[in-house]
């Protein structure tokens, strides 16, 4: 059972109900709907013939604006609270909200709690690259980080593309402003020799250039200059997108020439677009949390759901809790 918080998000409850009922009824995910019931009722009734859903209660909202950790605090029936405790007593295998990320962050680590000896969750953030993307971390949970934590988020990247990817020693790169050793601040500096030193394969530093280029399958950085390099990705993809639609609906040789190239753009849309990635794992909090885009549509939520079903399946956090602990 996945847990979804079905009022997190810009464009909840809407798209996140028509999401559950697209992977309910496509991909068989069972799913319990969390929010207010008249509102949750209210969104079902316009799918006549969606699938039997299950509907828990929470009588409040977190809204995207609200500061996180008070709210989560204060709003102890919300959402995404009723959802994560569902999660740590057993009821759901999983947890997916296109809400609040602080909160979401916040609320994982007031009812799950971390993984033992893990000093900080980071969120992962696939970005387009090769066929399964580039994982990379922090992607906004900690703007401030030690060395200790970033060789912590390298184990946890490698662990979770191994096991969801199948990839064989994952490579691992140091976000920096160069690939020489002694590049970068002090941070980078510190934590070069001991992600060498590490138990991993560790391929050196790469710049944000070498991320789409298939050097690496697993980033490391802190969590203000992912977040960063995370939403400078978005606004690419977006411009190059919309620049694309425009090119190829000009004329009349410019559309001929989209419709004969129509399956090959399709698949390079598929693999620039967030939507087909549907989610992002929260990492080091004792469960599986998936974290949905703010502006998540259906076929988002859809995906985001069946990344939450496959992560239960790949055994994602048993993984997890082998990696070394210092």
């Amino acid at each position: 059972m996945i847990a979804l918080d079905a009022v997190g998000g810009d464009r909840a409850p809407g798209e996140a109900v028509a999401g559950a009922v697209e992977a309910a009824r496509q991909l068989r995910i069972p799913i319990a709907l969390v929010g207010p019931r008249n509102v949750v009722e209210n969104e079902l009734a316009r799918h006549a013939d969606a699938p039997r859903l299950e509907i828990v209660e929470a009588g409040q909202i977190i809204a995207m604006d609200e500061p996180p950790t008070q709210a989560v605090r204060q709003k102890r029936d919300a959402s995404i609270n009723v959802a994560m405790r569902m999660l740590k007593s057993g009821e759901a295998d999983a947890v997916v909200s296109a809400g609040n990320t602080g909160a979401l962050v916040a609320s994982a680590l007031l009812n799950l709690g971390r993984l033992p000896g893990i000093h900080r969750p980071a969120i992962g953030a696939l970005l387009p690259s090769t066929e399964h993307g580039v994982l990379l971390l922090d992607a906004g949970a900690n703007a401030e980080c030690k060395p200790s934590y970033l060789v912590q988020f390298a184990y946890m990247g490698s662990a979770y593309m191994e096991r969801m990817f199948g990839i064989s020693r994952p490579r691992v790169g140091l976000l920096n402003i160069g690939e020489e050793d002694n590049k970068g601040n002090d941070l980078a500096q510190d934590v070069y020799p001991k992600l060498k030193k590490a138990n991993l394969n560790f391929v050196g530093n790469v710049e944000g250039k070498d991320i789409a280029r298939n050097m690496v399958d697993v980033v490391v950085t802190d969590g203000f200059t992912g977040n960063v390099a995370v939403k400078m990705s978005e606004a690419s993809v977006e411009f190059v997108l919309s620049q694309l639609k425009r090119v190829l609906g000009e004329g009349f040789r410019n559309r001929l020439a989209a419709l004969a190239l129509s399956d090959s753009l399709r698949g390079v849309i598929r693999r620039l677009d967030y939507s087909e990635y549907g989610g992002v794992p929260l990492l080091g909090v004792n469960g599986i949390v998936i974290a949905a885009h703010g502006r998540s549509d259906a076929k988002a939520f859809k995906n985001a759901l069946r990344i939450a079903r496959e992560a239960v399946g790949a055994g994602i956090l048993e993984a997890l809790s082998t990696i070394p602990r210092k």
